[in-house]
């Protein structure tokens, strides 16, 4: 694990201490461009030797209670680039129990796709998707990558109970034996943002759109969609029961919704959140407006959008973010982590070392400390 910077002390930023942030703000300035990330190679080198490997980057080999061994968890891991935090994320989510099912974009650079591989091939329980996509940002081939693992990871020998999905710029905010309670208490349910969709998001799955590089809205309508329950909007973050992903790769009517989805923007911002309220599809919950789920309120993911931050006394979501944004979303800083482990999410997006290392190790080592020292026996 990667060290933490000399007279930094990550406790006393996670308790949000003022003096302590303000040292790591003005590091942050100094060494934002002399860190480097691990590259391709040194993965592909030190995976050559993988229970050395395993050692040195220190992933947990056993199971850490008897409650985790009889909860296995399924990961879809889509990924395209920096290996590095595909590499952290996977250690900081990783038991021998779990299974993990990794997509990496078909697109990407030779030495990245060699690198996951070479990490992969180090565990039972880690493997790259027996097929993968052309990932073009805000089309199906997103959704369809999630697909890919979830036929994959039924096909596997481990029982797992639910299953959840990541990207490379999250980060858990709870320790596997956190997570399987967090699961546990959804008693077979899902948890998803799932709620009405806004007027100005409508035109996505209203008109028919053109995918090449990117995604162009034509003035073409769509017909109808082939299910009785309205659109609903959500998010690409998913926490779902082993009965959900049957049903939805094996029902008719879904098979069918899924085809008329294939032309539309964004479409995992609006699918899973659909058939999540749609009647029979296990762990569902009904389509009236009283069962709308915000982003808040599930436990998928928490992810700050500039437009919702500010002084929370006065009524805006959630306090201002202190690393940066992108597309309106924040990239945390250690700022954050005093506010982000209080949330009951278990995961977060999202994280870039180039923005914020320290708030990336700092997590780090809080996971790491509550899975050794805070798990029931």
């Amino acid at each position: 694990m990667p060290q933490i910077s000399e007279g930094l002390d990550c406790l006393k930023i996670i308790s949000g201490e003022r003096d302590m942030l303000t040292k790591i703000h003005l590091q942050n300035l100094k060494e934002r461009i002399k860190r480097m990330p691990l590259s391709e190679k040194y993965f592909l080198n030190v995976t050559k030797d993988c229970n050395s490997y395993r050692s040195r980057r220190k992933f947990i080999s056993y199971s850490m209670s008897k409650e985790e061994e009889e909860f296995p968890i399924a990961y879809s891991m889509v990924i395209d680039e920096k290996i590095e935090m595909f590499e952290r994320l996977l250690r900081s989510i990783y038991a021998p129990q779990n299974i993990y099912c990794v997509h990496v974009d078909s697109e990407s650079p030779v030495p990245f796709q060699q690198a996951v591989r070479g990490i992969a091939s180090c565990f039972s329980n880690v493997f790259l998707a027996s097929k993968l996509e052309k990932v073009v940002y805000a089309s199906w081939s997103r959704v369809q990558a999630d697909l890919n693992c979830m036929k994959d990871l039924l096909g596997s020998n481990v029982q797992w109970e639910y299953l959840l999905n990541t990207c490379e710029t999250d980060f858990p905010l709870k320790t596997n034996a956190e997570i399987v309670k967090a699961l546990k208490i959804l008693k077979g349910k899902n948890s998803l943002e799932s709620v009405k969709t806004p007027a100005d998001k409508m035109s996505r799955w209203l008109f028919h759109h053109e995918i090449g590089k990117t995604v162009i809205r034509t003035n073409i309508q769509k017909t109808l969609p082939p299910v009785d329950v309205p659109i609903f909007s959500g998010g690409p973050y998913f926490v779902v029961t082993r009965e959900f992903v049957k049903h939805i790769l094996r029902d008719s009517l879904i098979d069918k919704f899924f085809t008329w989805e294939q032309d539309t923007y964004s479409p995992d911002e609006h699918l899973w959140a659909t058939l999540n309220r749609m009647p029979g599809v296990p762990g569902s919950m009904p389509h009236h407006e009283k069962y709308d789920v915000s982003d808040l309120h599930s436990i998928a993911r928490v992810v700050k959008f500039s437009f919702h931050e500010g002084d929370v006394s006065k009524g805006a979501s959630y306090p201002h973010c202190t690393g940066s944004h992108q597309y309106f979303i924040c990239i945390y800083g250690c700022g954050d982590l005093q506010w982000l482990v209080k949330q009951h999410h278990l995961f977060a997006s999202k994280f870039d070392p180039s923005v914020d290392d320290m708030a990336i190790q700092c997590l780090e080592e809080y996971l790491r400390n509550n899975t050794l020292y805070k798990t029931e026996t």
